[in-house]
C-alpha cells in the first residue's frame, strides 16, 4: 500500500551552482562513427587511468568509441605496468546490453571481498559493495549508445567494461545523483496522472506507469554515491503530453539543516546529455520525519506520440 507522508514546502532553497552545461568535457556530442574499441570478452589489455594501476579493459562485443566520454577515459589506453605478476588479483568486468536501454554489469575483484567499489558512467557515479567472493552485479540505465563503465576500488585498482546500447535512441532519461544517506526520490506523473494513481511512477514498486524509476546506491556507507534515474520510452510512445517531474527529500536527524550538493543529468529528445550542479538546504531539525517536495528541480518532459 502506498504510504501517506507529511510534507513541508520550501522557497529558494534550491540554487543552480553552475549554469546548464554539457557533461562532455570537450563539448562534443556522442559520435557513433568513432574508432572502435580494440577489445572483446575473450581478450584483456592493461591500461592506465588517472592514478589507477593494473586496469583490465574488457568488452562484451567490439563497439564504437564514444567520443563524448571524459578526456581521461578517451586517452585511457596507455603504457602500463604488466599485471602478469599479480594476475590472481586482477579485477575484471563485463557489460551486457539488456532491455530498457540498460547495461548489466558483472564485476569480479578477487582480492576485494566485502569492499566498496564505485561505478562511473558518463558523469554518473554509484557506490556498490562486493560480496565475500569479491563479486557484484547491477544493472545501470545507460546514458550513451556506446557505453563505457569505469569500475574503481578504494585502493585505486579498477577495470573498464564497454557495450553497445542501440535502444538508447528510443529513451528520454533524467538522472539525479548525490552523496550520503539522504533519501532523495524522483516522482513522475505521466500525462496528468494524480499522485498515488495509475501513471504515478517512482522507485516504490507500488507505483505503476509506462516509465520506470531505478535507484542505485549502497546504504551503510556514509559517503556512498547514490543515483535515481527516470526513463521513458519516448521513441515508442503512443501518447502525447507532459510528464511532470518532482523530487522528494526526507528530512532526518542526520541531514536536517544541512546543505546537500546534487547533480542532475538529462537525456532528452535532442540526444544531448546535459548536467546541472545544484545545492539544497534541508529544513531544520524540528521537521525531521517529514518530506520536502521540490517541484522545480527537474524540468518536465514533453512527449510526442510516435
Amino acid at each position: 500500500m502506498f504510504v501517506i507522508k507529511n510534507y513541508v514546502t520550501t522557497g529558494g532553497t534550491v540554487a543552480c551552482a553552475l549554469a546548464i552545461g554539457y557533461l562532455m568535457q570537450n563539448g562534443t556530442p556522442a559520435q557513433p562513427q568513432g574508432t572502435q574499441v580494440a577489445a572483446n570478452s575473450a581478450s584483456y589489455q592493461s591500461v592506465g587511468i588517472t592514478g589507477l594501476e593494473h586496469i583490465v579493459l574488457t568488452s562484451s562485443a567490439p563497439s564504437g568509441n564514444d567520443a563524448s566520454e571524459p578526456h581521461s577515459q578517451r586517452h585511457a589506453v596507455t603504457t602500463a605496468q604488466s599485471i602478469a605478476d599479480n594476475s590472481d588479483c586482477a579485477i575484471s568486468a563485463r557489460a551486457v546490453a539488456v532491455p530498457g536501454a540498460a547495461a548489466h554489469l558483472s564485476v569480479i575483484a578477487p582480492c576485494h571481498s566485502n569492499s566498496r567499489i564505485d561505478i562511473h558512467h558518463r558523469g554518473l557515479t554509484v557506490t556498490q559493495k562486493t560480496d565475500k567472493n569479491g563479486k557484484t552485479d547491477l544493472t545501470v540505465p545507460a546514458l550513451s549508445e556506446y557505453a563505457i563503465f569505469l569500475i574503481s576500488t578504494e585502493d585505486q585498482q579498477g577495470t573498464v567494461a564497454t557495450t553497445h546500447i542501440p535502444e538508447i535512441a528510443h529513451y528520454n532519461r533524467v538522472a539525479l545523483q548525490w552523496t550520503g544517506q539522504t533519501d532523495l526520490q524522483i516522482h513522475a506523473l505521466e500525462f496528468g496522472a494524480s499522485y498515488g494513481g495509475k501513471g504515478h511512477v517512482s522507485a516504490d514498486p507500488e507505483t505503476q506507469g509506462i516509465g520506470k524509476v531505478v535507484h542505485l546506491g549502497h546504504t551503510g556507507i556514509g559517503d556512498a554515491k547514490n543515483i535515481q534515474v527516470y526513463s521513458y520510452p519516448a521513441g515508442q510512445s503512443a501518447q502525447s503530453g507532459s510528464i511532470a517531474l518532482s523530487v522528494e527529500a526526507e528530512v532526518t536527524a542526520e541531514n536536517c539543516g544541512q546543505e546537500l550538493a546534487l547533480q542532475s543529468l538529462e537525456l532528452r529528445g535532442d540526444r544531448r546529455l546535459r548536467s546541472r550542479d545544484l545545492s539544497l538546504t534541508l529544513p531544520d531539525c524540528g521537521q525531521s520525519g517529514e518530506f520536502l517536495v521540490l517541484n522545480n528541480l527537474l524540468e518536465d518532459l514533453t512527449i510526442a506520440a510516435k
